[in-house]
């Protein structure tokens, strides 16, 4: 009984702080060696499929929406492999675009029985320079970021915490010419963060998560997320003058909790609902989320 009235207090611990920047990162946060690790009592098999899907809101009016397709193999006792494509949509302000975001391709190398390395990419399928009636949108009516990104992380567990470190920096930038001013004074969009040759700084994270039994086939796993966005982000202005955006900078501390329900020895239906505690000032790139619910079905085979 105690056991489901964390639940309901964690459930609603989550609806009070639905509000601001929070839980959305560049997408490092959500790949599978960086999610909490999965506590069911499944066997140990070599392939696992996931499908999901997400609905969220963001910043400016905007709701946002998606999906994934996720193959995770096992190659050896110590290496095993990743590969995820993604897909999201905006509707708000009487715009709605849906698109193909990024292909995520890692490999993962379990240095020990409480170390994992994990080393990928994040491959934009397009420059996030999307238009509407001939004007270009800001990045939150973007599918993807537009930049080629590295990643990197470290896995560590000791006792039940699990401890994720990791980081994410673009090695391109994106396409987007979006500059507020070119919209009618009328439109909602000139209020937006202008991104015109947007150029995107790096994010490093630390996940700390602790899973809890709740009996043999629920399970759930408290996350706290921070993430610390490297340094501004900048713009060129359209007198083509490069300028910073201040605040874009900073920490955005978020909280995640999955409840996972074990259908069988296989499968496994996983909800995860996250929310911000900490904020930052400005966030140019259209991540911004107030809340995200996400719900995903994972099989092994």
């Amino acid at each position: 009984m105690m056991r489901f009235k964390l639940i309901l207090l964690l459930t609603g611990f989550a609806a009070n702080y639905t509000y601001g920047q929070g839980c959305s990162d560049a997408g490092f946060c959500t790949i599978n060696s960086f999610k909490p690790n999965g506590t069911d009592s499944t066997e140990a098999v070599n392939n696992q499929f996931k499908v999901g899907a997400f609905v969220g809101k963001g910043d400016n009016s905007v709701s946002v929406y998606g999906g994934y397709l996720e193959y995770n193999r096992q190659l050896s006792e110590k290496f095993g492999i990743d590969a995820k494509v993604t897909t999201l949509g905006q509707n708000g302000n009487g715009i709605s675009v849906f698109g193909l975001s990024d292909v995520f391709l890692n490999a993962n190398y379990k240095a020990s029985e409480k170390i994992k390395l994990t080393l990928g990419a994040k491959i934009p399928l397009s420059k996030a320079n999307r238009t509407n009636n001939n004007l270009p949108l800001p990045m939150d009516y973007q599918a993807t970021l537009g930049t080629l990104d590295l990643i990197f992380g470290i896995g560590y567990e000791i006792k039940k915490f699990q401890l994720i470190a990791a980081m994410q920096q673009p090695l391109t930038q994106n396409d987007n010419q979006f500059i507020a001013n070119a919209y009618p004074e009328n439109s909602t969009l000139r209020t937006f963060q202008s991104t015109n040759k947007f150029q995107r700084g790096g994010d490093v994270l630390l996940r700390v998560s602790y899973p809890l039994n709740l009996n043999s086939k629920f399970k759930l796993t408290p996350s706290v997320l921070p993430i610390y966005h490297l340094k501004n982000d900048k713009y060129t202005d359209a007198f083509n003058v490069e300028k910073e955006i201040n605040g874009s900078q900073g920490l955005t501390l978020n909280g995640n909790v999955y409840l996972d329900y074990e259908v069988s020895s296989k499968s496994v239906i996983q909800l995860n609902v996250g929310m911000p505690f900490i904020v930052r000032e400005a966030r140019p790139d259209g991540l911004t989320r107030s809340f995200i619910v996400n719900l995903e079905c994972r099989i092994k085979f």
